[in-house]
């Protein structure tokens, strides 16, 4: 089996961060996202290799993955962002007859990746939602095989059901997926003016082969600044770290980098912060600080801080960008 993991996204929900890095290389609980995904498949033993789809500022990744990582890892670029279908497709040349393993790179989950690609058919992992209109849905018949797929369904009324398609996808035959994707790029089939890799699925269906769902509990969206606090709460929670820092209060589920500088201050749940810090006479909570930032005099929640940013003074919730200054 080999991963497929397309990181190509320019995340504009999440800008300023993604002006000055790629999406999936933003810290949540003291390491990028993207590590995550890739240490889980290496540890696990699961592919032989990863091929990431890269777009815009792809050398970032690759130097910190080959930085991080000894393993194989192949980096193809998709030139044009024509949507999810054809980010897979750009990896067709690096596959023969492999299973194939697709997750999206700046969505986190916590599953038994061994169990789900365990099961003898193609498996999506999905989750129950209230209002499916901002994901793909399935449709399922009595023997739990998928039988429809329905991208953004006008409303929940006309969904076929509420199971949202979360982002991973285990496919066996490999051979056919690309040539059900190449059969909607070559007919411009398009949905959202997109090439979607559900209405590659679709094709794929129509050509006998079965799927089935995967429940994923535990799935950890990455899309915007609150998703990202969330999902950066929920790692900490699981992590449970310690510290204790003479003149400062420490309380727990933080994260806290190397040569971090920490004077009469207060650093409240949920707060990760990154390498070469300095926090002097502040208050943090649920806040994610990137590397080098400075923060004095301050009460900060509810906040991204980018890189060498620096805020003296101030109360209040912020997103703010690489060396921004308050």
């Amino acid at each position: 089996m080999k991963a497929v993991i397309p990181v190509a996204g320019e995340g504009t929900r999440l800008r300023p961060h993604t002006l000055t890095k790629p999406k999936v290389l933003m810290n949540i609980a003291g390491k990028p996202m993207i590590h995550y995904i890739v240490e889980q498949l290496i540890n696990d033993n699961l592919v032989s290799e990863i091929i990431l789809i890269t777009g815009a500022m792809s050398e970032m990744i690759e130097k910190y993955l080959r930085k991080e990582f000894n393993f194989k890892f192949t980096f193809i670029k998709q030139e044009k962002p024509l949507g999810l279908g054809h980010a897979v497709f750009c990896a067709k040349t690096a596959f023969r007859d492999e299973s194939i393993l697709i997750i999206l790179g700046d969505t986190l989950f916590d599953i038994p990746l061994k169990e789900m690609i365990s099961n003898n058919y193609s498996v999506i992992g999905v989750k129950p939602v209230e209002d499916p209109r901002r994901f793909g849905v399935v449709e399922t018949d009595n023997n739990g095989f998928i039988i429809k797929f329905v991208e953004k369904p006008a409303s929940p009324e006309v969904s076929p059901s509420n199971n949202a398609i979360v982002g991973i996808y285990k496919i066996n035959n490999s051979k056919l997926l690309f040539e059900s994707l190449e059969y909607i790029i070559e007919r411009n089939i398009k949905t959202s003016n997109e090439y979607q890799l559900t209405d590659a699925l679709s094709e794929y269906l129509s050509k006998g082969e079965k799927m089935i769902t995967f429940k994923v509990d535990n799935w950890l969206d990455c899309g915007n600044k609150e998703s990202v606090l969330q999902t950066n709460a929920y790692l900490l929670r699981k992590m449970n770290l310690a510290y204790k820092i003479k003149g400062s209060l420490i309380k727990d589920y933080c994260y806290i980098g190397k040569d971090v500088k920490i004077h009469n201050s207060i650093i409240g749940e949920y707060v990760s912060i990154s390498d070469n810090c300095i926090i002097e006479n502040s208050i943090i909570e649920n806040s994610i600080l990137e590397k080098n930032c400075k923060i004095e005099n301050s009460i900060l929640k509810d906040s991204l801080i980018g890189e060498y940013a620096k805020i003296r003074g101030q109360k209040n919730e912020y997103n703010i960008g690489d060396y921004s200054e308050i």
